[in-house]
């Protein structure tokens, strides 16, 4: 057993037992204007992100590794840093600072700046970091990716009526329309399950929470920006919305695990078949899950939220916690 693992997770699996039972989530999403981001992000790294380190002379956030990453190392990770961007834009409405809007236009040319572009896959970002426990060692595409640079990129179009903003966010969308074996992000569209990728492995890997992070990117290019302005787009990021809630409601049963919800259903060979999602992921989910109800109206959606509310007792944590020990050992990371 390599004791300093052990440790890291049991102190994390401690932080998760006391997550806070109440996530921040905005309800108001009429068409138009964006706002507030789904979920509330506040600046405060201990409640944004515990593994953002520092901020670089920019002020771009940068993460420490994970454990089971040797040697450790500080590196740009984006999901992180759309985070934090949301989060200075949260700030900026509530309080007006010029400050924080021009840092969070800095964190938008960070994702102008450090795209990836190619005619048959679009605008996309890799990030540089492995991933051991799908067996990932080599940069990686992410839907998760995608759709946060979106959600950062059509907020800076609106706020400054910059197109080059607007031209990224619209090529961002093309990765969602590919099969991961085609360099895009999705799996499972052959048989009608859409569902987007927030780690592109070699095998479909269908993280829960990062499938409806997707959804919110696209979920915001559609709201944005209007088929006055950019036809093809609006109808490709609808169409890819309505597309990954579709997949979304038909694979939610096969993530019940009868008192508790999987974090993801994994292909990669080796890979636990009972990887339950922590406390505060299932909370997580079950927000995703209201929020995305709220503007599609499908019920699914609600029963599967208010079963994560009814799972959520002391007797299925000690169950999920038993679940999920086991799993850390299998990936080695205790």
């Amino acid at each position: 057993m390599n004791i300093k693992k052990s440790m890291f997770m049991l102190r994390k699996l401690l932080r998760d037992f006391n997550a806070n039972r109440r996530v921040i989530v905005n309800m108001n999403t009429p068409p138009g204007k964006l706002g507030y981001y789904y979920i509330k992000f506040e600046e405060k790294r201990s409640k944004l992100n515990r593994l953002i380190h520092s901020l670089d002379e920019e002020g771009i956030p940068l993460n420490t590794t994970y454990i089971d990453v040797t040697p450790p190392r500080l590196h740009y990770y984006p999901i992180s840093i759309g985070q934090y961007g949301l989060a200075l834009f949260h700030s900026w409405i509530e309080t007006g600072n010029v400050d924080k809007r021009e840092h969070f236009l800095r964190v938008a040319d960070w994702f102008a700046r450090n795209k990836r572009e190619e005619k048959e896959q679009g605008v996309y970002w890799l990030t540089d970091v492995p991933k051991p426990e799908f067996g990932v060692f080599t940069p990686w595409k992410s839907a998760f990716v995608q759709g946060r640079g979106i959600s950062i990129l059509t907020r800076a179009w609106q706020l400054t009526g910059n197109d080059n903003y607007l031209h990224l966010a619209t090529s961002a969308l093309l990765p969602f329309t590919k099969d991961i074996s085609e360099g895009g992000v999705s799996v499972d569209r052959t048989a009608g399950e859409t569902f987007y990728e927030e780690y592109v492995a070699t095998a479909p890997t269908r993280v829960l929470d990062g499938h409806a992070f997707s959804l919110f990117g696209l979920l915001d290019y559609a709201r944005a920006v209007p088929d006055t302005i950019c036809p093809e787009g609006h109808r490709l990021a609808r169409g890819l919305f309505d597309e990954g809630i579709e997949g979304l409601i038909r694979q939610l049963p096969r993530f019940d695990l009868g008192f508790w919800l999987r974090f993801n259903r994994c292909d990669i060979p080796g890979y636990p078949k009972n990887d339950p999602c922590t406390i505060g992921y299932l909370r997580l989910v079950r927000w995703q899950l209201i929020v995305l109800h709220h503007v599609t109206g499908r019920e699914e959606l609600l029963h599967f939220a208010r079963k994560c509310e009814h799972y959520d007792t002391f007797p299925n944590i000690l169950k999920m916690y038993y679940l999920k020990l086991r799993a850390l050992k299998k990936l080695d990371r205790l």
